[in-house]
């Protein structure tokens, strides 16, 4: 939690983040999309080279294991996700996934990630610049997708990322190439955001990251991850997808991660209440956004739509917050 407006994202600055200590694969061989494909919610045979798209890992109850990314770089797929989902994620691949058949790699402690942001525009010409890339074609790319430049040990896999926000690019490659570009942005003005900072730009991307704001009892759809657009409802079967399958094409489900707007700071955990003292959700992230104040993460029955109010219990008092849906760009 922060309670100051510090961050150097709120102020329009070219920021880094080191996104290093997230989980990273490669998959590769004839079966790697077939593979991976029968794991997770997205079309992962869809991909073309270049291209990437978020899924989801799911129990065969449905419950979340890890929100991955996934991207095709011709030659393998690149998978990677957040730190505290990597363990469970990792398992679930070496139990199910046969070697013989695609091969696959723990490659965390090989590759490096760094997280360039401040919008699109405002990182492709620092980033082309210090890697002698083409900054038009770094602009252009479309959400998730990715190009590889330079080679080797030199080479550079950019990725267009709204992970945090302003988006941005998230570059992977090995340590020493990557601790040079680093170097080089920050001798070209950018500043290396604090976890704190990185966690506002974050939450007010509307991502949310397992282990805070997702459990291993969080349904999908509960996490909004389907508009994130992590699932896709036409391809062939994955495990978990019966539950998902139900929930949209039959049913709802009975809670939702929302954003909470409040004039102060509210404690994570705090219970959420509703008129007759019942309990109907709790806050599990919060942060003080420069851009819009107090700003929480919070599951809360479906019943209290956006624009709802609701109290949360403190130490000091119940707190009203307004329920905002979350990611929404035009939300106050």
């Amino acid at each position: 939690m922060t309670d100051a407006p510090s961050t150097a994202a709120a102020l329009g600055t070219l920021f880094l983040v080191d996104r290093s200590a997230r989980l990273r694969m490669t998959f590769s061989g004839a079966g790697a999309k077939a593979a991976l494909g029968g794991l997770v919610t997205s079309d992962v045979a869809a991909l073309a080279p270049g291209q990437g798209q978020r899924a989801v890992a799911l129990t065969p109850k449905g419950r979340v294991i890890a929100l991955v990314r996934v991207f095709d770089r011709g030659a393998d797929l690149l998978v990677d996700t957040d730190a505290a989902a990597g363990d469970g994620f990792a398992t679930m691949i070496k139990k199910y996934v046969n070697p013989r058949l695609a091969k696959y790699a723990v490659v965390t402690q090989e590759v490096a990630c760094l997280g360039v942001y401040g919008g699109l525009a405002a990182t492709a010409a620092p980033v082309a610049r210090v890697l002698g890339a083409d900054a038009t074609a770094l602009e252009a790319l479309a959400p998730l997708a990715g190009q590889t430049h330079g080679d080797g040990d030199q080479g550079v896999f950019i990725v267009h990322s709204s992970d945090l926000a302003p988006a941005g690019l998230d570059l992977f490659g090995t340590h020493a190439r990557i601790e040079s570009v680093r170097a080089a942005l920050v001798a070209g003005g950018a500043v290396i955001a604090s976890a704190e900072e990185a966690e506002v730009a974050r939450v007010t991307a509307g991502v949310p990251e397992w282990g805070r704001e997702m459990d291993g009892e969080t349904i999908p759809q509960e996490a909004m991850l389907d508009e994130l657009g992590a699932i896709s409802f036409t391809k062939g079967c994955y495990t978990g997808q019966e539950v998902v399958a139900r929930v949209h094409f039959r049913g709802h489900v009975n809670r939702h991660l929302r954003w909470l707007s409040t004039e102060q700071l509210l404690p994570v955990g705090a219970p959420l209440l509703d008129a007759d003292e019942k309990t109907v959700g709790e806050v599990r992230t919060s942060v003080f956004a420069p851009a819009r104040g107090p700003l929480a993460v919070a599951m809360v029955r479906r019943e209290f739509e956006p624009g709802a109010e609701i109290r949360a219990r403190t130490a000091s008092g119940d707190v009203m917050a307004r329920v905002i849906r979350m990611g929404d760009p035009e939300a106050p």
